[in-house]
């Protein structure tokens, strides 16, 4: 018999769970008692995170950006450049169908200009600071690292230069550990501290009633976009959008299991393929979407963001969100397979390209991973429906030239 005893692990989500209600407690308690200093504890420790959170967002981009482009350049043509274009597309119409949903919407139950984030300046007239503070400057700006992983992604993928390849993967699993067994663990006391502090402010109730209706129309969103990615995959495959989609039902209620398209692949590629999609393409597409394709986790960091945005009074237009959301599509890609793993990614652009700073870029964080499940259900449910694309449109080209599909 096996003496080795099983840990009990608590999941993430449930550990940001406890964070918040420890810090609404402990805020409530502080504020009552007028005792600052047990909130400004949490604020110095925000202070610090926030701060090496900074530092690691450039080597967090480079991490993920340089293997994800690097890797597209590899095996399948014609095929894998349709497949990424595709994705792309996609996850930039459920980007932009969440920025027109939500700029409609968000005003009639959202008080613009009711939390102050902002800055400095401003957060100081609302939240406590630390009682001091460590620097960690980041070696590298945050559009210098986008630039340079593009650059060297692509060139890695022209050259086809393995030794290259093969250190950034390693610093890739750098980066994953960094991500894993640092900056996520310690993430529940960084949310208790934001909560803590907003619960003295006094503005934490508004979030908390805020998001829970923007969680509801996130999810209504996530419908919208899977029946809208079937209704175009099966128009061209001439089947029906609605049984397409009951066979991919095992596939997205395990991604809520798993909160990992990566571990989802196989129940994935089983429910594509009952779908009537050919073994090669349902085994090509469906693990290179897993990593390049998603469209529901734009859906929710376009909308946490719009909402935050908002809270904070600031003008949110489509000529500032659409370019957000272009390079959302591209940052995402190859984001690691954790709780997580995408508003890691996007990070660097939520504070390059909105200025989010670190209170928002937490807050962020916290909003996001309470919804990663279905986020990542929709993405995985979506890889289906672009394999069904791929198939039919590959399927109709390669049956008039009468040869099997590219892939190599």
């Amino acid at each position: 018999m096996d003496n080795e005893k099983k840990k009990f692990k608590i999941g993430l989500l449930p550990r940001l769970i406890i964070a918040i209600i420890l810090g609404l407690i402990v805020g409530s308690i502080a504020k009552s008692a007028d005792f600052p200093i047990i909130i400004q504890i949490g604020a110095t420790f925000n202070s610090i995170f926030g701060n090496f959170l900074n530092f690691a967002i450039p080597l967090i981009i480079i991490g993920f950006v340089v293997p994800g482009v690097a890797d597209l350049g590899e095996g399948a043509g014609k095929t894998l450049a349709l497949t990424a274009l595709v994705a792309y597309v996609s996850t930039i119409i459920a980007g932009s169908f969440a920025f027109v949903v939500d700029r409609t919407i968000f005003p009639s139950f959202l008080k613009v200009g009711s939390i102050v984030l902002e800055n400095a300046t401003n957060a100081e007239e609302t939240m406590l600071p630390g009682l001091f503070t460590i620097e960690m400057p980041p070696i590298i700006g945050v559009m210098s690292a986008l630039l340079i992983s593009f650059i060297l992604g692509l060139g890695i993928s022209v050259t086809r230069s393995k030794a290259l390849k093969d250190v950034f993967h390693g610093f890739q699993d750098i980066i994953v550990g960094l991500v894993t067994n640092i900056i996520i663990p310690l993430l529940p006391f960084h949310v208790y501290g934001i909560f803590a502090n907003m619960t003295f402010a006094g503005t934490v109730m508004e979030i908390m009633s805020v998001f829970i209706k923007v969680f509801a129309i996130i999810i209504i969103m996530h419908i919208i976009i899977i029946i809208f990615q079937y209704t175009v995959a099966g128009t061209f495959a001439k089947k029906n959008p609605f049984s397409l989609i009951k066979n991919m039902i095992p596939a997205y209620f395990t991604a809520i299991g798993t909160q990992s398209s990566a571990a989802t692949i196989p129940v994935t590629v089983a429910q594509t393929k009952k779908n009537g999609v050919s073994d090669m393409i349902a085994e090509f597409v469906c693990p290179l979407c897993a990593t390049i394709h998603l469209s529901g986790s734009t859906i929710t960091l376009t909308s946490c963001s719009i909402a935050i945005m908002m809270l904070n009074g600031w003008d949110v237009t489509f000529a500032k969100m659409f370019p957000f959301i272009l390079m959302l599509g591209v940052t995402m890609v190859a984001a690691p397979g954790v709780p997580g793993g995408a508003v890691m990614a996007a990070l660097g652009i939520l504070d390059s390209m909105l200025g989010f700073n670190e209170a928002m870029l937490a807050l962020m964080i916290a909003l996001y991973i309470a919804q990663d499940s279905f986020g990542t259900a929709c993405n995985v449910t979506g890889d289906g429906a672009i394999a069904v694309f791929m198939d039919a449109i590959t399927g109709k080209k390669n049956k008039a030239a009468g040869t099997a599909p590219e892939m190599n």
